[in-house]
């Protein structure tokens, strides 16, 4: 990420110059009009913190000591839980691989391994984890890493088969090697195959166990440099596990068998055991089975050891879901798991290699989840896992994030959350639990909504750079699941799969509406309650919203004919200038001719609906088929809870529709919104030209990594991957010859309708693919039941303003330039009864009054409108309807997402472009404040989720499964540091296991080495240069920004270091105290006996 910070200045310039022209008056200073807060200064991009499953995950490791858990990825990225809420991403630059990763235990560093032959030094002491070594080798592939408990000395095995051995605190290679051919010397006439595992013996330091993958295991003698014995089987090995008295050790093998050795016993196997395979009666050798990848062998001090194995399954499970298979005692638990293992490691109470392990968890790392069994309770149940894990689930299909909310609505979604929640995980509390919260000081609520491809929609708290799930909402319980003939098959052809996806979110926060629209063109508006009630009849409407024209009819030219030659799109009322609610459309099936007519793509329920609290149906909307033709996909949606009106649009036109009357107020094609003054000369086009929408395949899968392999495009529509390809490849101004003009945005406002207007109505603004911003005036009765009764009358009222590429977004300043939010109703409780009703009632009556300017003011503008397209933005005065600001976004590229965003001391436009700049404009002036080419659009995930909200606060969908937040707040830029959790806490490490009295007069306890001696430079002399290339960590700034963020843990350690020294030293000196009172006791003992005897002779003693 680097600032264009010359570049903001001459922007700045240029604007003042030049795109400050007012077409109304004659280019006045922008400071004349209003004083603008927002400068350069106020900001700054940088990623804040990362959520969700890592994505492809390769690798895992625990510190036993400081329990925290670090997860490798296949694109290098490195992931780092402590307790909840402790989550840390780091990125290795290379982007390969992580094949191996190894804690220095309850030194607060990491070892990483990769697949470009790497090996990386993290240091973790400071909250952002930054690399203080590398080393990269040249010619010799790393298969294998170990680093046993409390050394400095790392084994690195290689696919040759020779061992290398660095210095942890240096980084550099010792010249001490085991070569392969040294190591089996003639036990085997063929090479024996990478090295697949490194471990010392528990009990014998000097002692080095070597796994060969061609089924070679060595017992190596470090001190004299030769094996002392070596082990032969005739199956592959995956992995090799020492039992914790080091006389026996365990390997799996690529049959499913287990084979025991005693380390003595070099001949044959002291026992083989297949787990899974079927033991035939004859004393044959049983059937061979999956390979077993990996074993652990664990012992317990007053039970039975724990052997605990992935894979092995017998052959003959076809469609059997992997297994982890826990081995205790005579018992054999097979525990099924939803994705393939990746890797597992169990949970000790003690780091030493030579004690009994006691464990008491299993942490297992599957390919799209990571799940943690409790060892100790019978049946072996699941930890309930509290990091936010699940947002792939089912694969994200679109995200809102709402910053600032109302303080009562997380707590009101918890509560209905929390009775989601499922039973049967252990009582035990999450064994992860290492690190500290940061001291967060952002306290404002934040809100995430992700939706789903199966139809959920998951609400998540993401307050305070945390994140988790408050509350879940099935909506595909609406409909009836389709049952697989053909004439269901039929009616759903819009999409291949995931006919429930969730598309485009509308949410009103203060009064908890919600409206959805699915894949199948359809719209649910929700109401939140927390009563259960039982809905006997789901309320239904079917909208016909098509835009049908005659292949014989010519465009319109001049104003002549107006309405009446106009396409006219198949409409719910008589004409669409009907004053009154249109009537209710018929549900009608196939017609007589087998073409398929006024047909939704999905069958409501007809059943009663049982809806718990949360959010509830308050009226489902169905877009249905035209003449054989299947609706189009709903490209824009907009809800109003102060006005009750939900509008959508899609390719053909919009519709508005009353939620409280359950009624369709207008339903126009995008032409007849212009009325007689249509701009542009269009073409007749067929109805039947292009029978499948396109972008009509579902939505993008979780289970492919690519852009190129994802089932869609975008899922947004098919008018969102027009505009990519009309932006790239031809003029914006230049219309399709299909004259299909989507609808892309709305925005409900108070307002002036019309230019020249003396008072602010209702209004609806509704944004086009071609850049064009029409005004809709809504006449609403009154509150209360009036509203009830009485019709809304919509009428369109021209256009306001036109710009280059399509409109995303609207928004409204009033004369001093603070933003108007949207009229908004708070929330009741819809179910209420008696007092409460009442208290409904009165709730409704009110007619909540958004904040506008007065209109007293003849001669000065009262508001403006800020507009932004994919190309640039213009700031309107109202209701004079003169632009008086405008500013070219992007010449070369396109904005793929704009927001007209709060910061704590002005207002401002941000906006993400398809070439990766993430840009901030001053409003009203447009000045450009922040220009930083972030992150180029290689992924329509990216495009598809990327968010703004207030207060300086972005995200999007960085991979399948994650999602990134990031800020262009300065402020927060600069108190991220403390908000980030500390992995790193000072722990005193266990004490070692007690040898015992008579293991320490006979031996027979753990003898230790001294590795520096056998590995240093004066015994083992120089590695060979060209092995390997040392390359230190980052001495630039961010270097310099992690050291100074470690301070803070390394002073924690050396406070507790100096009370500790402090205790110490005055335990020392009472110590001493007591010896000198002692000393001076037996001094005058001895002197009253010297005195005692002095006189005596010899013989009388």
């Amino acid at each position: 990420m680097k600032k264009f910070n010359i570049r903001k200045v001459l922007d700045g310039l240029k604007e003042q110059a030049s795109s400050s022209v007012s077409s109304g008056q004659s280019g006045a200073p922008e400071n004349n009009l209003m004083h603008e807060t927002l400068q350069s200064e106020n900001f700054q991009l940088c990623k804040t913190v990362r959520h969700g499953f890592p994505y492809q995950p390769s690798s895992m490791a625990h510190d036993p000591v400081q329990k925290i858990l670090a997860i490798g990825t296949q694109s290098g990225a490195l992931r780092l839980f402590g307790r909840p809420g402790v989550e840390c991403y780091c990125q290795h630059e290379s982007g390969a691989a992580v094949i191996s990763l190894q804690f220095l235990i309850n030194e607060g560093a990491l070892v990483s391994a990769l697949a470009d032959d790497s090996v990386h030094l993290w240091n973790l002491r400071q909250r952002r984890p930054a690399i203080l070594h590398s080393l990269k080798f040249n010619r010799e592939r790393i298969t294998f890493v170990h680093l046993p408990f409390q050394s400095k000395w790392l084994y690195i095995g290689t696919e040759k088969g020779n061992i290398h051995i660095v210095n942890v605190e240096s980084f550099t290679l010792s010249g001490y090697v085991i070569m392969w051919n040294k190591a089996i010397e003639l036990s085997s006439k063929a090479h024996p195959g990478p090295v697949v595992h490194i471990s010392d013996n528990p009990m014998d330091e000097g002692k080095l166990i070597i796994g060969y993958e061609a089924g070679i295991v060595v017992l190596w003698d470090l001190k004299s440099k030769k094996a002392d014995y070596r082990y032969t089987y005739d199956e592959a090995i995956h992995s090799v596990a020492w039992h914790h008295e080091g006389k026996q050790f365990i390997c799996s093998h690529s049959d499913g068998t287990l084979t025991i050795w005693n380390i003595k016993g070099q001949g044959k196997p002291f026992q083989t055991i297949t787990p899974h395979g079927k033991q035939p009666k004859d004393g044959k050798k049983p059937e061979p089975c999956k390979p077993i990848l990996k074993v652990e062998y664990k012992t317990t001090r007053l039970g039975d050891p724990f052997m605990i194995l992935s894979g092995g399954l017998s052959y003959d499970t076809v469609g059997r879901r992997p297994c982890l298979t826990v081995m205790h005692g005579k018992s054999t638990a097979v525990l099924e798991m939803d994705y393939p293992i990746v890797d597992f490691l169990t949970l000790c109470e003690t780091p030493y290699s030579n004690d009994f392990q006691e464990p008491y968890a299993v942490v297992v790392l599957l390919e799209k989840d990571l799940v943690v069994i409790d060892l100790a309770q019978n049946g072996y149940p699941i930890f309930e896992n509290p990091y936010p894990l699940t947002i792939h689930e089912s694969p994200v299909t679109c995200c809102e994030y709402y910053a600032d909310c109302p303080v009562d609505l997380i707590p009101a979604l918890y509560s209905v959350g929390s009775r989601q929640k499922r039973q049967g995980y252990s009582k035990k509390e999450w064994p992860i639990s290492g690190g500290n919260w940061g001291l967060g000081t952002q306290s404002y609520p934040e809100i995430i909504i992700t939706g789903h491809a199966d139809g959920t929609v998951k609400f998540w708290d993401a307050s305070a750079i945390m994140l988790q799930v408050l509350y879940k909402l099935k909506t595909a319980k609406v409909f009836e699941k389709s049952r697989n003939n053909k004439e269901d098959k039929q009616n759903t052809e819009i999409v291949d799969e995931d006919p429930f996806a969730i598309q485009i979110m509308a949410w009103c926060p203060e009064s908890r509406m919600l409206c959805v629209a699915g894949v199948s063109a359809n719209l649910i508006i929700y109401r939140f309650s927390k009563q259960e009630i039982t809905t006997e009849v789901v309320q239904l409407l079917e909208v016909r919203l098509q835009y049908e024209v005659n292949d014989m009819e010519s465009p319109p030219e001049g104003g002549g004919g107006g309405d009446r030659d106009l396409p006219t799109p198949g409409a719910a009322s008589p004409s669409p200038q009907t004053t009154g609610p249109p009537t209710h459309p018929s549900t009608s099936s196939n017609s007589s001719d087998g073409v398929r007519d006024n047909v939704p793509c999905l069958k409501v329920r007809s059943t009663p609906l049982k809806q718990s609290s949360g959010y509830q149906v308050e009226l489902v909307v169905q877009l249905v088929w035209v003449s054989g033709e299947p609706p189009q996909q709903i490209t824009s949606l907009a809800l109003s809870s102060s006005y009750g009106l939900i509008v959508f649009g899609n390719s053909n036109g919009l519709a508005v529709v009353d939620y409280l009357q359950k009624t369709v107020l207008l339903n126009l094609g995008t032409v007849e919104l212009y009325g007689s003054n249509d701009p542009y000369q269009r073409q007749a086009r067929s109805p039947r030209k292009a029978r499948q929408p396109a972008g009509g395949n579902g939505l993008c899968d979780i289970n492919e990594g690519s852009a190129s392999e994802d089932r869609c495009k975008s899922p947004t529509s098919d008018h969102r991957d027009n505009s990519f390809s009309r932006s790239r490849s031809s003029s914006v101004t230049s219309i399709d010859k299909e004259a299909r003009e989507a609808i892309t945005s709305f925005h409900f406002c108070e307002t002036f309708a019309r230019k020249g207007d003396s008072a602010i109505t209702p209004c609806l603004y509704v944004g086009t693919s071609l850049g064009t911003v029409l005004a809709v005036a809504l006449n609403l009765p009154p509150a209360g039941e009036q509203r009830l009764l009485q019709p809304v009358i919509v009428l369109p009222s021209g256009t306001l303003a036109r710009l280059k590429g399509s409109i995303l977004r609207m928004a409204f300043l009033d004369n001093t330039g603070t933003f108007l939010p949207p009229a908004f109703e708070t929330w009741y409780e819809p179910n209420a009864a008696g007092a409460d009703s009442e208290e409904r009632d009165k709730a409704r009556k009110r007619r909540p009054v958004s904040v506008s300017p007065s209109t007293s003011q003849e001669l000065q503008e009262s508001q403006y409108a800020v507009v932004c397209s994919e190309k640039q933005a213009k700031v309107i005065a109202l209701p004079s309807q003169n632009c008086i600001f405008k500013h070219s976004i992007t010449e070369t590229s396109f904005v793929l997402r704009a927001d007209v965003v709060q910061m704590n001391i002005g207002n401002c436009v941000a906006c993400f472009c398809a070439n990766g700049h993430i840009m901030t404009l001053s409003l009203p002036g447009l000045r450009p404040l922040l220009d930083v080419n972030y992150l180029p659009l290689t992924d329509m995930r990216i495009a598809r989720t990327f968010c703004f909200t207030n207060l300086g606060q972005a995200m999007y969908l960085t991979s399948p499964t994650e999602i990134q937040r990031i800020t262009y707040s300065q402020e927060t830029c600069e108190n991220l540091q403390e908000m980030l959790g500390e992995l790193f806490t000072p722990v005193e490490t266990p004490e070692a296991p007690n040898r015992g009295f008579f293991k320490g007069l006979f031996g027979g306890g753990a003898t230790s080495l001294d590795r520096e001696e056998l590995f240093g430079e004066t015994q083992a002399g120089k590695a060979s240069r060209g092995l390997a290339q040392h390359i230190p960590g980052p001495q630039g700034l961010e270097g310099m920004k992690g050291a100074a963020s470690g301070v803070v843990a390394d002073l924690a350690r050396a406070r507790i270091a100096l009370d500790e020294r402090g205790q110490k030293l005055g335990e020392l000196d009472e110590r001493t105290a007591a010896m000198l009172a002692s000393a001076d006791s037996f001094g005058k003992h001895a002197h009253d006996m010297m005195l005692k005897c002095k006189d005596k002779k010899w013989y009388q003693f």
